[in-house]
């Protein structure tokens, strides 16, 4: 798949992000913060952030969205895994669809175009790191090939509770 040619499925399909984007993408990664352990940030961000995010990603560390009935409802993105220069043949995904939208199969839609910009782009590997109380993302993460390649036990703290995180890999 090109960036031309977006993976499509009935009435939805993947394309880049774009600036004005931004706000759609803050709703929707915001609402995870204040009540989902999908991401363990806690505190929501501001447009400006979310802005600046998104101009910091190019080449190969990509922003996508999936929009349905030209709204978008989901986002997607590799970022650099470390800043060690030996790290950058590694890239870390991360995958959000708007809870009211889930379950219709574009969470799949943006991981199958997330590994193969992965694979375009060269990248030796991607890995998400998935707090718990996010089955289906592991679920949806194994369908793809990640393997479990480890979990941190109680690395992160989220609405009064300690949280693990499983690390997941794809070897490209």
């Amino acid at each position: 798949m090109t960036t031309t040619e977006p993976f499509t499925h009935s009435k939805s399909h993947v394309r880049d992000a774009r600036t004005n984007d931004a706000a759609t993408l803050l709703r929707i990664y915001n609402r995870e913060v204040l009540e989902t352990t999908a991401t363990l940030d806690a505190e929501p961000r501001a447009l400006e952030e979310q802005i600046r995010w998104l101009a910091e990603r190019s080449g190969g560390h990509v922003v996508i969205v999936v929009e349905l009935d030209d709204s978008v409802v989901g986002f997607a993105s590799l970022s650099p895994f470390k800043d060690r220069a030996a790290y950058r043949p590694t890239v870390e995904n991360s995958v959000y669809v708007d809870p009211d939208f889930q379950g219709r199969g574009l969470g799949r839609m943006l991981m199958a175009e997330l590994v193969e910009r992965a694979r375009m782009f060269g990248f030796h590997s991607v890995i998400a790191r998935i707090a718990e109380g996010n089955p289906a993302s592991i679920a949806l993460h194994q369908a793809f090939g990640y393997e479990v390649v480890g979990v941190e036990r109680e690395v992160g703290r989220k609405f009064g509770r300690w949280l693990d995180v499983t690390e997941m890999q794809l070897m490209l």
